[in-house]
């Protein structure tokens, strides 16, 4: 599984995969996408990451990962990346800092559809949310209304932040979508 590492949390992410016994391999050039079975795309600052990404020259191989059938989760930021704004990955427009600026972080428990065991401890930080999205989006959960996770095919996004709150389940529904006996680096 690879964690594009040009900026964000992308080592707490590495650490929970690897607490599910998948392989993690941080992605800083096209090459390094090569074989990857998953890919995450984590939070941080989304015009920074847009930056790396084109300096990169990233966005063409994630593009085409994506649309050879790799799973690819989003979180926070990496949601913002994979709207129609900018990668154009998933069918969505985002509003970024939806629920407010740095001071108005927050955790909140969130229902997220096709997870067992009851609510997931959600850390909101500058967090984004899907202001819309076209038919073949799954809205998996929603916080205040908003839609704050979401699912097209082998695509998730989520506006929060799993790995900082050590929630594995998200990273869960990603590998699942992983065929079997796959999960290397």
């Amino acid at each position: 599984m690879g964690i594009l590492a040009l900026q964000g949390d992308f080592e707490a992410h590495a650490k929970l995969v690897g607490r599910l016994g998948a392989l993690a391999r941080e992605v800083r050039s096209p090459p390094q996408l090569d074989g990857l079975d998953a890919l995450v795309i984590p939070g941080g600052e989304s015009t920074v990451m847009t930056l790396g990404i084109e300096r990169e020259g990233l966005a063409e191989p994630v593009r085409a990962l994506a649309a050879s059938g790799v799973p690819v989760l989003g979180t926070c930021a990496g949601m913002i990346m994979l709207d129609n704004d900018h990668l154009g990955i998933l069918d969505i427009r985002t509003s970024r800092n939806a629920f407010g600026r740095q001071v108005r972080s927050f955790e909140a428990e969130v229902e997220l559809a096709g997870v067992a065991g009851g609510p997931i401890r959600a850390i909101f930080i500058r967090a984004p949310w899907v202001q819309e999205h076209g038919e073949g989006v799954e809205v998996l959960a929603r916080l205040d209304g908003h839609p704050v996770a979401v699912r097209a095919g082998n695509v998730i996004a989520v506006s929060f932040h799993p790995e900082l709150s050590g929630e594995a389940r998200v990273h869960e529904l990603l590998l699942a979508a992983v065929p079997s006996g796959s999960r290397s680096a």
